[in-house]
């Protein structure tokens, strides 16, 4: 059968995963009376609420006789290490771009990563049907994108197709409105090669994505570069400088079916194919047969940039919401976290109750506690902290490319705010309506917590993309959170009367009625410092004055943070206390002593 492997490359929200849906109903993949979610490659619950595409997926669609292994990669430089991988396995790459949008930074990182590996791009220009659609300048902006980004005289004589991924139409012309996805898949199969491997040589694979079942324990997945596997063949995994990893053999092999994976008993060059029976094998591994000792050149895995500790819940409240609250179970489930996610990495922190987790940045870490607490997990955990390296003149910090849009009014407060957070501005365009690019340097340390700040500063319009740009030199210190904390004295369950007396000293972050406990975060101070209060203190009752009058207590509404604005938020001496019901905020010391005494020796440090 004709074989062409594919990769979608798109921003987070510009339609790819909705254009996927219609080329596996439009192929036949999907029965018509077959009850298909919306969305289905974003399997993941975590990838339904936020929209985004978290984890790689292989799916295949067969079209006339061609089968097109379609690979959909994340959108996010957080999982910017699994795109690297993926786009090894195929030989073409479908850059999909929002007709109003145009492209965006992190398309352009992902589509630097193709365009040097030498693919070539099909664009397609989706959204076409949005009234605020502008096709004509969009494509000029991509011209101008391949050209930044050294594309070659073939890369850059590019063919086009204007879509609506929702209503499952494309065409050569941006006026189409009506149709179904022939053109796209007629485009894919004239223009994306089949793959060019060895069919009679030795069986070599390179191991891009790691997965793991209850049953059949770790599964590699990757393109067979050359040779053939059959299922029970002997094979071996050699590590990156061609080392023996392990020997074992090929108990299953699998191959991608719409979005099946379906045992099959032989694969071949080309196919991109799942295997299990081995032990050790990992990302980045070459899988062959044992006469094989050259390792296939793989990318290396980016470095981590950013590390928060996992400790254990030691709140007075532990233990009531969730089942999994002892540091053994939170050290295997880590594990094998960091097993399947090589962008992760664990360590035992000294005393032994807490974990050091490092990944790429704060949406990764934030989406793997998101998952734990869902899983039962509790857990108490630290202000993100980046991971500095020695370098040749000294220390050296990750910086990131910061590329914002704005409304022309914002423009000047994101520069003032991004200058004292020690960026740089390295480039300012109008991107028309009214709105401003703004382009940054700025090192990661800075951007801790930023992005709750810029959405209000901008009052909620403002988009903010962030990339990994190189480690540089250290930029000295940056100032953190303004204003203080009001801190509970008092265990026990908020009064309205109490937080309606203490509005006056700052933000509320509770309700009347909910639980609290002596050093938990109850609001923000008006103040730099902290401040200690009762918000559990009730109205004294005498003979004068009538216990009805409660109900004239009119409250501003607390204000409510997510997960990440939760972790973004605290200081150094600060936790957040995360169950499956609840996040509060916290004193790393609950008793003001201890607090008083850590500050002093901190102050003398």
């Amino acid at each position: 059968m004709n074989l062409r492997n594919v990769a979608i490359i798109a921003h987070v929200d510009h339609g790819k995963t909705t254009l996927v849906d219609q080329l596996f109903r439009q192929s036949g993949t999907f029965r018509d009376n077959q009850r298909v979610e919306e969305r289905a490659m974003d399997s993941n619950d975590l990838e339904k609420e936020r929209g985004i595409t978290i984890l790689a997926k292989c799916t295949s669609v067969e079209w006339e006789g061609t089968r097109i292994n379609i690979v959909d990669t994340p959108g996010h430089a957080d999982f910017g290490a699994e795109v690297e991988r993926i786009l090894s396995m195929v030989d073409g790459v479908i850059l999909l771009v929002d007709a109003a949008e145009g492209p965006m930074p992190q398309t352009k990182f992902v589509t630097g990563k193709a365009l040097s590996l030498g693919l070539r791009p099909v664009v397609v220009v989706n959204k076409i049907d949005r009234p605020d659609a502008r096709p004509a300048e969009v494509l000029d902006e991509v011209f101008e994108l391949f050209l930044n980004l050294e594309a070659n005289d073939e890369q850059l004589d590019f063919p086009v197709l204007y879509a609506s991924g929702r209503a499952g139409y494309a065409g050569l012309e941006d006026t189409v409105r009506e149709g179904d996805l022939t053109p796209l898949f007629q485009k894919i199969v004239d223009h994306v090669p089949a793959p060019a491997l060895d069919p009679e040589g030795p069986f070599k694979m390179l191991a891009t994505l790691l997965d793991r079942d209850p049953f059949l324990g770790r599964i590699l997945t990757g393109r067979v570069e050359s040779g053939r596997l059959n299922v029970n063949s002997p094979i071996k995994a050699l590590d990156v400088d061609g080392n023996p990893v392990e020997d074992g053999r090929a108990t299953k092999v699998f191959a991608f079916r719409g979005l099946e994976r379906v045992p099959v008993e032989t694969a071949e060059a080309g196919d991109i194919i799942a295997i299990a029976g081995l032990m050790k094998a990992t990302v980045s591994n070459t899988i062959a047969e044992p006469s094989v000792a050259e390792p296939i050149t793989a990318r290396p895995i980016d470095p981590p940039t950013l590390a928060m500790s996992f400790a254990v819940n030691d709140s007075p409240y532990a233990g009531r919401d969730g089942d999994k609250v002892q540091s053994r179970v939170i050290r295997e489930r880590l594990e094998r976290e960091a097993e399947t996610n090589v962008a992760i990495r664990v360590s035992v922190a000294h005393d032994n109750d807490s974990f050091e987790v490092a990944g790429r940045g704060e949406l990764q870490l934030g989406v793997l506690i998101e998952t734990l607490r869902r899983e039962g997990f509790e857990l108490s955990i630290s202000r993100p902290r980046v991971l500095f390296r020695d370098g040749p003149n000294g220390r050296e910090e990750p910086y990131e490319t910061v590329v914002v849009d704005v409304d022309d009014e914002f423009s000047g407060t994101v520069v003032e705010k991004m200058a004292l957070r020690k960026a740089e501005m390295t480039d300012m365009r109008p991107s028309g309506g009214g709105k401003t690019r703004l382009t940054f340097s700025a090192p990661s340390r800075g951007l801790i917590g930023y992005h709750g700040e810029f959405l209000s500063d901008t009052r909620g319009t403002g988009i903010m993309n962030r990339l990994f740009e190189k480690y540089g030199p250290y930029k000295g210190p940056i100032s953190g959170r303004q204003n203080g904390v009001l801190i509970s004295m008092e265990k026990g369950k908020a009064v309205a009367y109490a937080l309606n007396a203490l509005e006056d000293r700052g933000i509320m972050f509770i309700s009347p009625g909910e639980d609290l406990y002596e050093g938990m975060i109850i609001g923000e101070n008006a103040k730099p410092q902290d401040l200690e209060v009762n918000p559990l203190k009730s109205k004294q009752l005498t003979n004068f004055r009538a216990s009805g009058k409660d109900e004239g207590i009119r409250l501003t509404p607390p204000r409510r943070m997510s997960l990440e604005q939760a972790i973004a938020y605290i200081q150094d001496d600060e936790l957040v206390e995360v169950t499956p019901k609840v996040i509060r905020l916290r004193k790393r010391f609950l008793d003001p002593h201890e607090r008083k005494r850590q500050s002093r020796k901190s102050e003398a440090a």
